[in-house]
């Protein structure tokens, strides 16, 4: 940078580096020579005009550089311009002579350079663009051009064969200089079906590459379709085509049926003829041998018509010789559209497989396993089934997910009723513990009894859930069905109310049955106001008793009621009935047909766990507008059966301080909190334990003396059973209480195996507890 200033504080730069980047940059341009020749002219008229030395000094200086760069610039283009003109004479020399087509471009496509062949076989002129010269040779040049440039930035060179509407060119390009590349193509012309005789034949021909664009058609393919397409999905309707099979052709004038051959050709192409289609009718034999086959079959259309069936496929659906049917006329239940399924078949884009479908014409549940498989006649494409009955194997299918899907709500219902026993007890323990500070004519004492029964309320519906799981706490006893009926007269008149009548008829010498008489109780009770629900305007329910004898075994709605002597119970009444789409579903917790409000949809689940779980059975038949009759079947008892251990009864005794040392193991904390509160109030010493490790960490101090061990059962890590065992070694006097959400029976087996211990369900009340305590205590 040349810098000089005058007095006055005036400055003037000029950058010598700027000018000389453009002039370099633009050497073909006159204007950055005409303007260093304008600034040499101001800087020397600044040089004879000023007044200043220093001032004409610099400005003599700065007239004569842009002078010398000036001409320093025109001997620089002089020698390039010799150097490019040098580097065209050694291409002409090199390539001019090629019989292959050469250009010369720059780095933006341009062409600077073609030898003759070029020039004559795409007639480009210089200056035009690369990518124009071959738009017509070959598909998507633009891109093939900008992928090989790429290349050959990169590595030198590259290479690609591409499809033309010839044969195939190999196009090639070398880069010779940073912004200089020169490209060949070698075409290959390809013998026979594009050439001359192609072009002459009477059957309709094309080519086409991989991607499906068309490069040729002859004549008489350009005849019939009326132009030149350019896709073959514009000339086939369907998307996949076959050698040797019927084809629809899309025409000038319509659509036409056409045989369609096709063989390979060079460079990935597709030669494709249409052949007119045969007029050859199926052989006599075949079409009798399709007839008698013994196996149900149909041949459809592409579209689902219904071509034949033979005899045994005509007896299994109920249809008439020559009848057509739509094939989603026959079937329904796929879960798809059922032209989906075809199309897939008819182009293999899926594998043939079978569907269990619903036989539409046929009266009640037929299902029949239809197999589909694309076949070819006569050069028709099409789509045979095969039918088999399935309705057998779909009830077995329907009757597994039934009994899956009852399991899972049973284990979901148990899980839950265990979590709310957890809550319940809590509350309910909380709510005893507020009772006793609270007197009957305090004002908070109505209120606390309100949250008291509705926490029982609770936990009775949470029985229900534990019933219907079959996983509640049973009690059975050796029951005479005559005392328990008639006990329960008098509950069941005051629940029919005044517009039903209840009528009782009991057999003699039913024997006795194995049964928890409360359970039991609750399962009538259950079905006696489902039955008065059923007649609001009124009707009768009877209720009677007979002994039933079972030679052999009874099948019934997916039961099997072994042989033997039975106590039945039936329980009818005259309602509206049960329709028969819903009879299935009436013992799955939660369904209901009752307004929103009148019921909880757990009364007949609750009697069918209850029924499983004494080991009964539970049946119904229903009409609808007659009326609705279950039947309970109990198996025979002989022999005394002894009523499980229950805990003790509560006695008025007043442990004093001290007295006895209680080891609390609970992983729930305000169950824990309720529990530790009441024993102290009746004067124990309570130790307390998240889980199993801490009671065996605190059991460690040999001078701890403890009297009884209340622990959960089921808590994280080690579990009740384990641990008191394990304690149990060392002190083999401690008595234990366990507790727990579940029922007993997944108790009972580790429980056996334990001395001295007793079993607490919850929810549990403040006086249970302190009982059951008290019962091990002494």
């Amino acid at each position: 940078m040349v810098q000089t200033a005058n007095p006055k504080g005036t400055a003037v730069a000029i950058s010598m580096a700027g000018l000389s980047s453009a002039i370099v940059g633009r050497r073909q341009n006159l204007a950055p020579v005409l303007l260093l020749w304008a600034v040499s002219l101001a800087a020397a008229t600044v040089a004879v005009m000023s007044h200043d030395l220093v001032t004409r000094f610099g400005a003599a200086i700065a007239a004569m550089t842009m002078v010398f760069l000036v001409l320093g610039l025109k001997l620089r283009a002089r020698l390039a311009m010799r150097g490019e003109a040098r580097r065209l004479k050694e291409l002409t020399g090199l390539v001019g002579n090629d019989a292959a087509p050469c250009y010369l471009t720059d780095k933006h496509g341009q062409i600077l350079y073609q030898n003759e062949t070029a020039l004559v076989r795409f007639k480009a002129d210089a200056g035009t663009a690369l990518v124009s010269a071959l738009n017509q040779h070959f598909a998507s040049p633009s891109s093939v051009l900008y992928r090989l440039q790429n290349r050959a930035v990169h590595a030198g060179h590259g290479r690609e064969d591409v499809v033309t509407r010839r044969g195939h060119t190999r196009l090639a390009v070398h880069r010779i200089a940073d912004d200089r590349f020169l490209w060949r193509l070698e075409e290959f012309q390809d013998r026979g079906s594009t050439g001359r005789g192609a072009e002459n034949l009477s059957l309709p021909m094309l080519t086409a590459n991989k991607a499906g664009v068309v490069l040729f058609t002859n004549e008489a393919m350009r005849r019939l379709l009326g132009g030149r397409p350019k896709r073959l999905d514009r000339i086939f309707t369907s998307p996949v085509l076959h050698s040797g099979e019927e084809v629809e052709v899309s025409t000038a004038e319509g659509p036409v049926r056409a045989v369609l051959a096709e063989i390979e050709g060079p460079g990935e192409r597709r030669e494709i003829y249409l052949l007119p289609v045969a007029q050859n009718a199926v052989p006599a034999t075949a079409m009798a041998d399709f007839e008698h086959v013994p196996v149900p079959l149909a041949k459809f259309a592409g579209d689902g018509t219904l071509i034949t069936a033979n005899a045994a496929a005509r007896a299994m659906l109920k249809l008439e010789p020559g009848q057509s049917e739509m094939f989603h006329a026959l079937f329904e239940g796929l879960g798809r559209p059922v032209a989906d399924w075809l199309d897939d078949i008819a182009s293999e884009r899926s594998p043939s497989r079978s569907e269990v479908l619903r036989a539409r014409l046929l009266e009640g549940e037929v299902f029949l396993q239809v197999t589909l498989r694309r076949i070819v006649e006569q050069g028709r494409p099409g789509i045979l089934a095969v039918l088999q009955d399935a309705t057998a194997l779909k009830t077995l299918e329907a009757q597994f997910v039934q009994s899956q899907k009852m399991q899972a709500i049973g284990q979901l219902a148990g899980g839950v009723a265990h979590d709310f026993n957890n809550l319940l007890t809590a509350i309910s323990g909380h709510c005893d513990l507020l009772l006793l500070r609270h007197e009957r004519e305090h004002p908070d004492y109505a209120d606390l009894v309100q949250i008291h029964q509705n926490a029982n309320r609770a936990a009775a519906l949470v029985g229900q859930l534990l019933a219907f799981s079959r996983k509640q706490t049973l009690k059975p006893e050796r029951l005479e069905l005559q005392d328990v009926l008639s006990d329960l007269a008098h509950l069941l008149n005051r629940l029919v109310g005044e517009r039903v009548r209840l009528q009782l008829s009991h057999a003699s010498g039913l024997g006795a049955i194995r049964a928890d008489r409360r359970q039991l109780e609750q399962v009538l009770m259950n079905l006696v106001v489902n039955a008065r629900d059923a007649m609001p305007e009124g009707g009768t329910i009877h209720i009677d008793s007979e002994a039933v004898s079972l030679p052999q075994p009874m099948i019934r709605d997916r039961a099997t009621v072994p042989a033997g002597d039975y106590a039945l119970i039936r329980v009818s009444d005259t309602g509206k009935g049960i329709p028969e789409d819903q009879l299935s579903k009436i013992f799955e917790p939660f369904f209901t047909t009752k307004k929103v409000g009148e019921g909880t949809g757990l009364g007949l689940s609750t009697a069918y766990g209850i029924m499983k779980q004494s080991g009964g059975f539970i049946f119904v038949d229903s009409t609808v507008g007659v009326g609705t009759v279950f039947q309970l079947y109990f198996p025979i008892h002989d022999g005394p059966i002894e009523a499980e251990s229950a805990p003790v009864a509560a006695r008025k005794i007043v442990v004093k301080q001290g007295e006895g040392v209680v080891l609390l193991v609970e992983d729930e904390a305000p169950v824990r909190a309720f529990a530790s509160r009441a024993l102290r109030l009746r004067g124990y010493t309570v130790l307390e334990a998240e889980n199993a490790e801490e009671a065996l960490k605190t059991l460690d101090d040999p001078n701890l003396t403890v009297d009884v061990f209340v622990t959960d059962v089921v808590m994280p890590g080690m579990d009740g059973p384990s641990w008191v065992k394990r304690a149990l070694q060392d002190r083999p006097n401690v008595k234990v209480i366990f507790v727990s959400g579940y029922a007993e029976e997944a108790l009972s087996e580790n429980q056996a195996r334990i001395p001295n211990s007793v079993f607490l369900p919850k929810p549990f009340s403040l006086n249970d507890l302190t009982a059951t305590v008290q019962g091990q205590m002494h």
